[in-house]
């Protein structure tokens, strides 16, 4: 398919030299929540059970070490400065960037695939299977997104910021697309009884998010979603 979506022009972006204090924390958030989520079956047991002794030691470690790393200036977003201000410009994608968003790859990656791996043995079995889903698949699909990230083979993780102007609408897709999917399902799984009628119900919604999010953001209707297309300069985080 080809693009057919508006566009945004590099050169007609507003510069800006400094990020704000208040631009800066308000990224701090995302970023607790993306290392919050990386023990993915601590995290199962939280929306399965409710906070405990582990989720909030965990809190509290993220909520250190990104700390630390906001006041360092070492987190996507909570630079003193943007650091990508040319679009079309080879330059080298810091280490901090390469981990942050391979972290974030594995959130917004892992917990969909193994959430529709589990609703889809649900909606056929009609047995829910997702604490053993998430106790045996979780750390090697981490572990390879990982890898991929190492490599560089994920969008915003390669060694260069060249490709910024596309590969941020492809992440910026991914998260409106499985945000919206999994907040649907977590209401589903809340308000629905287990059975599986209900499976298949919470299976298709999923999917359905899936796709129309999805397809909003290929065609840029979603914010931060559209292509920028070289120009002189931009701002991205």
């Amino acid at each position: 398919m080809q693009y057919t979506g508006k566009v945004d022009y590099a050169h007609e972006r507003k510069i800006r030299e400094r990020n704000t204090r208040l631009y800066r924390l308000a990224h701090w958030p995302i970023w607790i929540w993306v290392y919050f989520l990386a023990p993915g079956p601590l995290t199962f047991t939280l929306f399965a059970r409710g906070f405990h002794w582990g989720n909030w030691a965990w809190l509290a470690a993220v909520l250190l070490g990104t700390g630390i790393f906001v006041i360092l200036g070492q987190l996507p977003g909570c630079e003193p400065r943007p650091y990508i201000l040319r679009f079309d410009e080879d330059k080298p994608n810091p280490l901090y960037r390469r981990v942050c968003y391979t972290f974030a790859w594995n959130a917004v990656l892992n917990f969909a695939l193994l959430n529709l791996a589990g609703l889809a043995v649900a909606a056929v079995t009609g047995t829910w299977y997702m604490k053993q889903i998430y106790n045996y698949a979780y750390s090697p699909l981490c572990a390879f997104i990982l890898l991929l990230g190492i490599a560089g083979k994920l969008p915003r993780v390669g060694p260069s910021t060249k490709g910024e102007g596309t590969e941020r609408r492809y992440f910026y897709g991914s998260v409106w697309a499985v945000t919206a999917a999994q907040t649907g399902l977590l209401v589903l799984w809340k308000t629905l009884p287990l059975n599986q009628t209900t499976s298949a119900i919470k299976l298709a919604v999923f999917v359905g998010v899936l796709f129309v999010m999805g397809l909003l953001a290929y065609h840029g209707k979603l914010g931060r979603t559209r292509p920028i297309l070289p120009g002189e300069v931009m701002v991205s985080d």
